[in-house]
């Protein structure tokens, strides 16, 4: 399915025999704009990029690149290929035809569930708006737009089934995802972890490990879908969620080649002194991202999961590949508890546990990332480790809410637990140490030097090639 170019809001789902629906589009447009000069990529307005934009949705190349203003960029509506005679594959209403339009009893359940996912995607690049000016190279500056103009387009898909299904409830949700923003102490974006700065690019790389990598899981369970608009939306979006955990996964892995290289050439732990980020430092930066990322995917025991996984909207990670009824009815798991002050389990219904299920996936991906860091550790022959946190470790959701836990799991007390904060989270002087370094780098083919350069350039370009055009 290819995308429209000649229209103003480039897609493919036939908005041009829709004229209601394109006008409320277009006026929708001149406010996502101005939130983009507002808000977007500092001081890039004007810079040529190095961008892949969205021609198809088709695996066979879809991604057309050229060097792109950003506010220039096409930002549009694109659903994956409709899957010939889908069904529903879980829930009450397994095999029944998967839903081409609203069912109106799950109207306010998939309402939610859309401008949940739709809030993350803006507040992103509210986040990452001023790490364009420090830059470690060209290559990474440019990643960074790739995955600002995709989260706006991200934005656009989900403004579109809030406008295509929803009516006026619709427009108005639309026009409030512009209306927060991350960390506004008046109207914050809807999840807590994005409203956290990301003023560096030790941050950013975590960032798109971590909280992108919950994109992933927040899309697939959304991409199994009874209403197929949104599963289709989700399926075409997960295309671009890939790019950015690569981002951030090959970023965090170049950090720690080259903390390892100076750890190697100086003999010591200590590479702080010679510009490298010390493991001690990546470790705290994995503890923080990771545990507030566990947040994000709501209570172990949970009402509201149960009910959107029966009523079909929204499935487990890879339901077709799971082996049970896809039904539930009667099953039960045991999820973690704590009871009297230590750490324990209980037993729900299976349905009830639809978001510890979840993030069990997510957990055991976060630790195939973590393995391959190792890896790179070991083959410079170090003695260290890097680990994710116990899921007690700096949690405000769910059954770990309030508790005092050390990254390993054990219990303490609150006053004990403040005593050990700065060895376990970063601290001031952590975040001082780390803004130190980030100084940009603009001259083509270098890379500061906190981080080791990629192993290939973008799209068969070479290493050295200008990313970036500065105008």
């Amino acid at each position: 399915m290819q995308v429209d170019y000649n229209e103003r809001i480039p897609n493919n789902v036939g908005l041009a025999d829709d004229r209601r629906l394109l006008r409320a589009l277009e006026r929708w447009q001149p406010a996502y704009l101005d939130w983009w000069r507002e808000l977007g990529p500092v001081g890039a307005h004007e810079h040529a990029v190095f961008l892949r934009t969205a021609i198809g949705v088709d695996t066979d190349g879809w991604a057309h690149f050229d060097f792109v203003r950003m506010p220039d960029y096409r930002w549009g509506i694109f659903l994956a290929e409709p899957a010939p005679d889908r069904r529903i594959n879980f829930g009450i209403h397994k095999g029944e035809p998967a839903w081409q339009e609203l069912p109106g009893e799950y109207r306010a359940e998939l309402r939610r569930l859309i401008v949940t996912q739709g809030d993350t995607e803006p507040a992103s690049v509210e986040q990452q708006r001023g790490l364009g000016l420090t830059a470690p190279s060209l290559y990474d500056l440019r990643n960074l737009y790739q995955v600002n103009v995709e989260e706006g387009r991200h934005l656009w898909a989900m403004v579109y089934l809030l406008h295509a299904y929803f009516g006026r409830d619709g427009r108005e949700e639309a026009e409030e995802m512009l209306a927060r923003h991350a960390g506004d102490a008046d109207k914050p974006r809807t999840l807590e972890a994005f409203n956290e700065p990301t003023d560096d690019w030790l941050s950013f790389f975590m960032y798109t490990f971590f909280q992108d990598r919950d994109g992933k899981f927040q899309l697939h369970a959304l991409s199994e879908s009874g209403f197929d608009p949104l599963s289709r939306t989700c399926r075409f979006m997960l295309t671009e969620e890939a790019h950015h955990m690569f981002v951030g996964e090959s970023g965090v892995m170049r950090i720690v080649q080259r903390t390892c290289e100076k750890m190697r050439e100086h003999d010591t732990d200590d590479v702080g002194r010679f510009g490298a980020i010390p493991l001690t430092l990546l470790q705290k930066w994995i503890n923080f991202h990771y545990s507030i990322c566990l947040d994000l995917f709501g209570s172990e025991d949970s009402t509201n999961a149960a009910n959107y996984y029966a009523m079909g909207l929204k499935g487990r990670y890879r339901e077709t590949r799971i082996d049970d009824d896809h039904v539930l009815a009667g099953s039960t798991v045991t999820v973690p508890a704590v009871e009297g002050g230590r750490l324990a389990s209980k037993e729900v219904t299976a349905l009830k546990a639809m978001n510890e299920t979840l993030r069990n996936a997510y957990v055991d991906d976060s630790q195939r990332g973590l393995d391959r860091f190792n890896k790179v550790i070991r083959s410079f022959g170090i003695d260290a480790e890097l680990r994710l946190p116990h899921r007690a470790f700096h949690r405000n959701i769910g059954a770990f809410a309030g508790v005092c836990a050390a990254p390993d799991g054990t219990l303490m007390g609150e006053a004990s637990w403040k005593r050990k904060r700065d060895e376990w989270l970063p601290n001031a002087d952590d975040h001082a140490f780390v803004q130190s370094l980030m100084i940009p780098v603009s001259e083509p083919g270098a890379m500061a030097g906190w981080i080791a350069a990629p192993k290939r350039g973008i799209h068969g370009q070479a290493l050295d090639y200008r990313y970036v055009e500065f105008h």
